[in-house]
């Protein structure tokens, strides 16, 4: 199960919290909201909502994952940018051992190595690929366009390698790519090569749950069977349009009110465990990619998402939520139980600065800890709220990804923008696609010349 608690987001229990007025006049704003997302879900816009119902896409991933392991493959590494690496990365985290790539394959129950290429620094491609068998490696390649151009250069590097080793690309990559377009699905088609589509109206950012995500983790031996089932039962959980019943539509409406109502511009995500960590950078891009915009009236919208890390960030970010302007929110993300954990001996029992953690255990440190935070913030005017998983599984993770992509399809709605675009981010593709000289993009060059030159005098 998961649960929402909001209690430090509200007035009754936060001094500057939101008011009970105010939540029930968002009961309006939030129906209208429901009902625009579930128009263009039904009207076939909005694809994440059907992910989980696609057994076909399991049966692929699993029917690969055969096949790698017929072949002996003990390295996989995903190459991608952007939601084609931050959601594998997530699950990566959150659903194998940690070190999972240090460990024997003995202990990784014969699964390969699982590594995501999510930059083109080449120090850090190089020093990969230095490493790796290419005779043992797959690379997954994936670029719903097909064209993007870190991903497409990260492919061209890799393929370089496999034809200079004499090495066929289509015992070696696969591709997850549009179903019928793009340069990658041509490269696919033409030589063979093993693909998956990611489906036309699902975005790269909610697509952690097509192929994008299910696939590496399917490599590894993760049950993407039970991410889909948990993912399904939240859809089912969010179909309620009461906000108060529907837990992606509380989260979405306290960030909401919270922002345009008490200046909370700032949400600060915190998972308290280190398998959540990855989560709170794909969260990030969800937010803030999907949110950050111009409406149609001029006004410039969006919360800035921020992550953190408890109780790594308690010694370092917490200070300036605890004192610095009082601008965010925070969300704790936790796991109420079902892991591993370590007791703590009773060791040094005369020295009363240890004594007392004797006979606890890492655990329950943890989560007192998230405990206290939480209460101290509330006792300072900080709005938070937390977001607990039963256990860190499959089932839960499906979960929690579908809540966070629904509440941010109605925060979109909420806002007045569209959620599912990112405009703000092509003009920088174009000019880096005229500076390389990509037919059809001359003017984007031009328009790069035209920009004024560094400054001697502004030069330090």
């Amino acid at each position: 199960m998961i649960k929402l608690d909001y209690t430090f987001m509200t007035e009754g229990a936060v001094a500057g919290g939101i008011a009970d007025e105010t939540l029930s006049l968002a009961e309006e704003s939030f129906s209208a909201a429901r009902a625009a997302v579930w128009r263009r879900w039904k009207g076939g816009e909005l694809g994440f909502f059907d992910l989980p119902d696609d057994e076909q896409q399991v049966r692929h991933c699993l029917d690969l994952a055969r096949w790698v392991s017929d072949r002996g493959v003990r390295d996989v590494v995903v190459l991608g940018i952007g939601g084609s690496a931050l959601g594998p990365i997530a699950l990566r985290t959150a659903l194998l051992s940690p070190a999972w790539n240090a460990m024997s394959a003995a202990d990784r129950d014969g699964h390969p190595c699982l590594h995501v290429l999510d930059n083109v620094d080449p120090a850090t491609m190089a020093s990969l690929l230095d490493r790796l068998d290419l005779g043992a490696t797959l690379f997954v390649v994936t670029s719903k366009s097909g064209g993007t151009a870190e991903t497409m250069a990260q492919y061209l590097v890799v393929r370089g390698r496999l034809d200079a080793a004499g090495r066929a690309a289509r015992d070696h990559v696969v591709v997850v790519t549009d179903a019928e377009k793009g340069a990658l699905r041509r490269i696919a088609r033409d030589e063979q090569i093993p693909a998956m589509a990611v489906p036309p109206n699902v975005g790269g950012r909610f697509s952690v749950l097509s192929p994008v995500g299910l696939l590496p983790a399917a490599l590894a031996g993760v049950d993407v069977a039970d991410l889909l089932r948990g993912a399904a039962d939240m859809r089912r959980r969010c179909e309620s349009d009461t906000w108060t019943t529907n837990p992606a539509g509380a989260f979405s409406v306290l960030q909401w009110l919270a922002d345009t109502q008490l200046g909370r511009r700032g949400h600060v995500f915190m998972p308290y465990a280190d398998g959540l960590r990855d989560m709170a950078a794909w969260f990030v891009q969800l937010w803030a990619e999907s949110l950050g915009k111009v409406r149609s009236d001029g006004a410039h919208v969006g919360p800035t998402p921020i992550a953190a890390l408890g109780a790594t960030d308690q010694h370092s970010q917490v200070q300036l939520f605890m004192e610095g302007p009082n601008d965010k929110t925070v969300t704790f993300l936790t796991v109420a139980g079902g892991g591993a954990d370590l007791a703590i001996p009773v060791i040094h029992a005369e020295l009363p600065d240890l004594s007392y953690l004797g006979g606890h255990s890492l655990g329950e440190l943890l989560a007192v800890e998230q405990r206290s935070t939480s209460g101290a913030l509330a006792a300072r005017g900080r709005m938070n709220m937390t977001l607990s998983l039963e256990r860190l599984d499959a089932w839960h993770i499906g979960g929690l990804i579908m809540l966070l992509e629904i509440a941010t399809a109605f925060a979109g709605e909420l806002y007045g923008v569209n959620a599912f675009d990112q405009p703000g981010v092509e003009l920088g593709k174009r000019f880096t696609y005229g500076m390389f000289g990509r037919p059809g993009f001359e003017s984007d060059l031009a328009a790069w010349d035209a920009l004024p030159k560094p400054d001697p005098r502004r030069v330090v």
